[in-house]
């Protein structure tokens, strides 16, 4: 390596972690809104508790009364109980797993440490984007970095972000689906086709991202497709057979057929959405070529035709 290429690198390394600590600048400002009550950016107006009091009593239903982790509002009893009301469930249940062992935490330390662990996901997140744009320009790469660590638009309320002041102030879980997703482009890119499947199966639990990444999640795994989609079927699956259970898949048809699929694209959503769009964008000849079986763009792609490969 250079001495060019080595100072290269140094810049490249410190304005990641510019971008990580201007996050953690967002991240400081949003704090107090995760005690706030208020309607948050709710295009209903109505005033709930934050977006992570639905896991908090979903993962709580799912151990004490499983067929009402859709129902919406309380139900009294002895479950958590949320002022003025949860927000409304609208994920696989699969997801409920990773958040359960934040139940031995009350609400408000449980949302808390999930979005430190969350923020502590960011360099990984760095690293994985890194990775996968190996073959890039740095300023490419660099570009992918701004929008997957910071998406800034700095706002007099919001810190430098809104996407990420949403996301931390209603202890959203965008850089959670963010970061399985990208681990499962990741392990594919490695050639570890089961390993990816998996991945994608857990960063399924919001669908409509899950949808979005299977084009890249086949263009990282061309070479093992079979297996990895073999994987990412069997995982899919297995971690939501819970749905089997009287009245939980019901719930789920009511809730998808009801407002599931139509819930907005907030701010926090703006993460994953752009960063695997942007993904898309700076492969485009990659992906290009990996659909183009018959090697009909062959010219654009610079890939020759498969029998000639």
């Amino acid at each position: 390596m250079t001495h060019q290429q080595r100072l290269t690198k140094i810049v490249f390394l410190i304005g990641v972690f510019v971008l990580i600590a201007l996050n953690f600048y967002t991240f400081i400002v949003a704090y107090p809104e995760t005690y706030t009550l208020t309607q948050g950016i709710s295009t209903s107006g109505s005033i709930l508790a934050k977006d992570f009091s639905a896991y908090y009593m979903g993962a709580w239903r799912l151990w004490h009364n499983p067929s009402q982790i859709y129902h919406f509002g309380a139900l009294g009893g002895t479950e958590p109980v949320f002022m003025p009301h949860p927000e409304a469930y609208k994920y696989l249940p699969s997801f409920l797993l990773f958040v359960s062992p934040l139940l031995s935490l009350d609400y408000q330390q449980a949302l808390l440490v999930f979005d430190i662990i969350q923020f502590m996901l960011l360099p990984a997140i760095a690293y994985m984007l890194h990775k996968l744009l190996g073959n890039k320009h740095l300023a490419v790469t660099f570009t992918v970095m701004v929008i997957a660590l910071l998406l800034p638009f700095p706002t007099a309320n919001w810190g430098l972000s809104p996407s990420y002041y949403w996301q931390w102030g209603e202890g959203q879980a965008k850089v959670f689906l963010t970061f399985l997703l990208l681990l499962s482009l990741y392990l594919g890119s490695k050639g570890k086709p089961y390993l990816s499947g998996i991945a994608l199966a857990f960063g399924f639990f919001d669908a409509r991202f899950g949808l979005l990444a299977i084009p890249l999640f086949i263009m990282y795994n061309r070479k093992n497709l079979k297996a990895a989609t073999a994987s990412a079927i069997s995982a899919l699956a297995l971690s939501n057979l819970m749905l089997l259970y009287p009245g939980m898949g019901s719930g789920f048809i009511n809730m998808v057929l009801g407002s599931g699929i139509t819930t907005p694209l907030y701010y926090y959503s703006l993460i994953p959405f752009f960063t695997l769009m942007s993904l898309i964008v700076v492969n485009f000849k990659e992906l290009v070529a990996a659909f183009d079986y018959k090697g009909v763009f062959a010219s654009f792609t610079g890939v020759p035709k498969r029998q000639d490969r």
